[in-house]
């Protein structure tokens, strides 16, 4: 859904100015350990802010249609929510053709899972973990906040241990299927339905924050606009935004420094994070 695999792409000039200064990186951390041809990419990368802790923790996962990406492409949202005060986590993932669905959100979850039990050894706090994606990613997000049987397959209940989740311009309710690399990706769901987002949305999940774009031709604002919906109706937390002209790609790349005129992307989740995390993030880039 994102191409930012590309050596000419601009996502290597937001990651080359994002902030550096009083960030700690450590890379590569194993989150899990298998046979699978493609368990290289059970690692993840941690982005933690200097001073005092415990940190708020943001688990951010990355989208590229279950197909494509790479953590270090996200060095931009990780940093840029670091030097607020967010220790940021950015997992890969098992991708496409390799593995299909759930698979992708068996490892998501194995990230969290792991976040959850060893973060306080890089300053996050494990009681405050939040979850956020774009696109594929932000599915997975609401994949893993909505349906528990993910997280609970490792051992946790997104009602206890999920602060919040966000979504920016996700796929939460997209049949019928057009694209048959989609068709292959979620065909061992049987019933498709199983494999939407909308199909789990209930008033009691952790609140969600769920932003679009009016001009995303990719993932339709409709997605946002449904799942909102639907969580409204069963009385649930939900903070919605439409954003006027922003694409799909606008969305996540304005959470960089340099482009946050292309959207109020940033100041909506820091202000999202802050309301359910109880703090004032620290200033910064």
């Amino acid at each position: 859904m994102l191409n930012l695999l590309s050596a000419c792409s601009p996502v290597m000039v937001l990651n080359a100015l994002a902030p550096q200064a009083g960030i700690t990186e450590t890379h590569n951390v194993r989150y899990a350990v298998g046979t699978h041809p493609q368990d290289d990419r059970h690692a993840l990368d941690i982005y933690a802010p200097n001073g005092a802790g415990p940190a708020p923790v943001v688990v951010f996962i990355y989208g590229g249609g279950w197909q494509i990406g790479d953590k270090a492409d996200y060095r931009f949202v990780a940093a840029a929510l670091a030097a607020r005060g967010f220790l940021t986590v950015v997992p890969d993932y098992r991708l496409f053709p390799a593995v299909r669905f759930p698979v992708f959100l068996r490892d998501n979850a194995a990230a969290v899972a792991w976040t959850k039990a060893n973060i306080a050894a890089y300053g996050g706090d494990p009681r405050r973990i939040f979850l956020m994606g774009h696109s594929a990613g932000a599915y997975n997000v609401a994949m893993l906040t909505l349906d528990r049987q993910w997280l609970g397959a490792d051992g946790l209940d997104p009602d206890r241990d999920i602060a919040g989740a966000i979504g920016l311009a996700g796929p939460y309710d997209f049949l019928p299927l057009q694209d048959p690399a989609l068709e292959d990706i979620f065909a061992p769901a049987g019933d498709l339905h199983l494999s939407q987002p909308i199909t789990f949305a209930r008033g009691n999940a952790p609140p969600m924050f769920l932003a679009t774009g009016t001009a995303d031709m990719l993932v339709l604002p409709r997605n946002t606009e449904h799942l909102a919906a639907a969580i409204r109706r069963d009385g649930g937390v939900v903070d919605e935004r439409i954003y006027p002209g922003v694409n799909h790609t606008k969305i996540i790349g304005a959470m960089a420094s340099v482009a946050r005129w292309l959207a109020p992307s940033m100041a909506d989740v820091v202000g999202f994070l802050d309301q359910h995390d109880g703090r004032t993030a620290t200033a910064g880039c």
